[in-house]
This record gives structure tokens, C-alpha cells and sequence, in this order.
């Protein structure tokens, strides 16, 4: 299928699924690849044009846009709290999957507005929040990725214990189910922070509550006061530590992908994306990687594409074709 950006822009086509052996499946995992996909920092109300941006410097359409959403009330103009506004949608229908991290939070909001694990099992948002989003959701129609407390590993205590979690997300697709909704991909998504290996086990909701399994490594560098590591020395282990006590069969994802720059040498980044492809083809089951396009808090942590010579290195690195698949 051909994509266009939607203004007039060529931005680069890929084939059409037919049917046959590279078509996606019903969990929307490309059989002959890996989707690439992206977080692109945005206002709520521009996301269609942050990603059309960000596809002109890559050359080529997202597979997969990634938003974050609260847990906040739906009240007047916010759309926090709100799964699939109409930016998103308007993203999905230029032809972009989307990835939606719905968190437990109240962003803004006060400390007794902010969900617990326990009130989530327990039922006590369903009718207020729950049960709205599930039927936007439904009514939406089309396959989205969900995922429910994106590196959870890091929310205990604040949130609950790693039971009450499991009981909450467990609520929370069941809850789904329940109300006839069929569409959403469950991805569940841990940091891959092997110092949390056992915590991780135990916020594992089981394999009939999860269809993908996802995690985030970087190469923090200086953000960390780390060494500098290659794209393969952030993904491998954890890699192989998630097939050998998660999960040996689920499709996986690089939710969140992305290095630091070094400001000594500023070829570093372009070299470190030049890498991604390669490495993928090895990481058995990796189905999708996003690339983290932002910053995090701290000085040196700004983990966005720095420069032309970076995006000329992450550009040449999206065109493998292992990373362009008929989307449908």
C-alpha cells in the first residue's frame, strides 16, 4: 500500500498486504519483519502534524504512533484521560497503528485523584472511567495496541503491591472483554531492567492477559553516568532474560528504543542507529521497535535524534526493508 503524508508530500511506499505469508495477523504481528514506530513529542491538539514532521526527516510513514493518557475524568477540553481523540484518530486514518499507554494517574491532579491498583481491582473506576474509554474503544472499531502502566516495575509501593497490580490489569482487560470489546492488542510493557528480574516475574499477568510483550532499554550514557553501550549491548540481554522467564512465544517490542548524544563526538548516534537493523534481525521475535524521540528529566538526558548526521543515520536504518511491512 502506498502511503502519502496527506499534504502532497512522497514520504515512501511500501507494497500492499495481499493475504499472503506477510500479511499481519489478528494481533497485528508482521510475520516477515518489524513494524518501526515512534514517540513524537506533541500538545494533544498537533499530533498529526508533529508526526508528519517526523516523517519528513526519516522519509517514510510510522508504523506505529505511540500516546501516552491519564486515568483523569473526560470534563470539558481535556483530553488527558481520553483513549482515541480525534488527533489520534485522525493519525490512525492516515495509515498508522497506534500504541495508547493508558497510566494510573491523575496528571495535574490531586493526591486523593490519583488510582490505586486496589481501587482499579476493585471495580470503584469502572463506571467513571473504565467503562467510558472501553466503549470509545469498541466504537472505535479498528486493532489498537493497549497497554495498562507502562513500566510498572517502577510504581511499587506507590501504586500497590505487584499482586495488586496483576489483579488491576487483570480487571481491567477483563472488564474490556465484558463489554464486547474485541479490538485492543494487550501489550504489556516493563522497563527490561534486569535489576528488577524478580519483580518483573511478578507482575507478569500471565499469558491469556497479554498478547505482545514490550520493554524499554536505552543507551542512557551520561543521563546515567553509564558507559556508552551499542544498541546491542542495550537490547540483548534483556532480550534473552524476557524469552527465558516471560515468555518463549509471545511477539515482542522495543517499546521505547533511543540513545543519548555524545557532544565529543558527534557521530556517535549515527553509528548507534546504523546498528538497529541488523541487531533486530537477531532478537528473535522482536516484531516492533519504537524509537523515543524526546527527553528524559535530568542534565544529559535528552535522548531525541541530535542533528542532521543522526537523522541521516536513523533514516538510512528505517529503510532496511525488515523494518517496512505491508500494514494491510
Amino acid at each position: 500500500m502506498a502511503r502519502g503524508s496527506g499534504d502532497g508530500r512522497d514520504i515512501g511506499s511500501r507494497p500492499a498486504a495481499t493475504g499472503g505469508p506477510c500479511a499481519p495477523t489478528a494481533l497485528l504481528e508482521p510475520p516477515c519483519g518489524a513494524w518501526f514506530g515512534a514517540f513524537v513529542p506533541h500538545h494533544k491538539g498537533n499530533l498529526s502534524g508533529k508526526v508528519r514532521d517526523y516523517e519528513k526527516k526519516i522519509g517514510r510513514k510510522l508504523d506505529i504512533v505511540y500516546t501516552y493518557h491519564d486515568m483523569s475524568l473526560v470534563q470539558g477540553s481535556r483530553l488527558e484521560g481520553q483513549l482515541l481523540t480525534e488527533e489520534e484518530r485522525r493519525v490512525a486514518a492516515d495509515g498508522h497503528l497506534l500504541l495508547l499507554s493508558w497510566e494510573s494517574k491523575w496528571w495535574g491532579g490531586t493526591a486523593a485523584q490519583q488510582p490505586t491498583w486496589k481501587q482499579i481491582a476493585d471495580g470503584e473506576l469502572d463506571e467513571s472511567v473504565i467503562d467510558v474509554q472501553a466503549r470509545r474503544v469498541k466504537e472505535y472499531g479498528e486493532k489498537v495496541f493497549l497497554s495498562f502502566d507502562l513500566e510498572m516495575d517502577t510504581r511499587t509501593p506507590d501504586n500497590g503491591t505487584p499482586e495488586d497490580y496483576v489483579r488491576a490489569y487483570r480487571h481491567l482487560h477483563d472488564r474490556f472483554r465484558e463489554l464486547g470489546v474485541t479490538n485492543v492488542v494487550w501489550t504489556w510493557i516493563t522497563t527490561g531492567y534486569l535489576g528488577h528480574a524478580d519483580l518483573i516475574k511478578r507482575m507478569y499477568p500471565g499469558d491469556e492477559y497479554v498478547d505482545w510483550v514490550a520493554y524499554n532499554q536505552y543507551n542512557y550514557y551520561l543521563c546515567h553516568k553509564a558507559e556508552w553501550l551499542s544498541f546491542a549491548q542495550t537490547q540483548r540481554a534483556t532480550h534473552d532474560w524476557i524469552r527465558a522467564n516471560i515468555s518463549d512465544e509471545k511477539p515482542l517490542m522495543l517499546s521505547e528504543f533511543g540513545t543519548a548524544n555524545d557532544t565529543t563526538r558527534p557521530e556517535r548516534q549515527a553509528q548507534w542507529y546504523a546498528e538497529v537493523p541488523q541487531v533486530l534481525k537477531g532478537l528473535t521475535g522482536v516484531k516492533a521497535a519504537l524509537q523515543w524521540n524526546s527527553r528524559d528529566p535530568g542534565p544529559h538526558c535528552d535522548l531525541s535524534v541530535a542533528g542532521d548526521r543522526a537523522w541521516a543515520g536513523l533514516r538510512d536504518a528505517v529503510s532496511d526493508p525488515y523494518l517496512n511491512q505491508p500494514l494491510g
